[in-house]
């Protein structure tokens, strides 16, 4: 073997030997919003119904006294909404109750939740109702869209 043979040899060996590594390398890290999003997807629930901002709803959460584990139900207007259906989403519902008025916020996706039933809704035109606050009594309803109590909608073919 001449020199340039030994060089060539060498220089091929090297480049299979720093070619292997640069193909491990080519996956990209993955990046911490990449790790959260994934692992917010795996614990993201579906069995919860679809409601917006005014719409009354009975949140169904477990409350734990000391060793005992009950459900306790939360019956209110919903506030707000944060973070639409992502897996760090809450909703704020507000009650009044004895004349003092009550706000709770519920992580969406939490395991406390038992589960949340949809009583009525509403046809509001903002996405936060704070202006609810310092209301009292019938100053306080919102303007309902009939056919989410006891009975189930009708469609025009159904009702004939």
């Amino acid at each position: 073997m001449t020199s340039t043979e030994d060089t060539n040899t060498t220089e091929q060996a090297t480049a299979t030997e720093t070619a292997a590594p640069k193909a491990a390398t080519k996956r990209e890290p993955t990046s911490l919003t990449q790790a959260l999003a994934s692992l917010g997807a795996t614990s993201k629930r579906t069995d919860l119904p679809e409601f917006n901002t005014g719409d009354t709803v009975r949140v169904h959460a477990k409350i734990i006294e000391g060793t005992k584990e009950r459900i306790q139900v939360f019956e209110g207007i919903v506030l707000k909404r944060v973070n639409g259906s992502h897996a760090d989403a809450s909703f704020t519902v507000r009650k009044v109750s004895y004349n003092i008025g009550v706000e709770r916020t519920f992580p969406l996706h939490s395991p406390r939740i038992e589960k949340i039933e949809l009583v009525t809704r509403a046809k509001v035109r903002r996405s936060r109702l704070f202006y609810l606050r310092p209301l009292r009594g019938k100053a306080t309803r919102m303007k309902t869209i009939f056919g989410m109590g006891g009975a189930k909608e009708q469609t025009p073919n159904q009702a004939a």
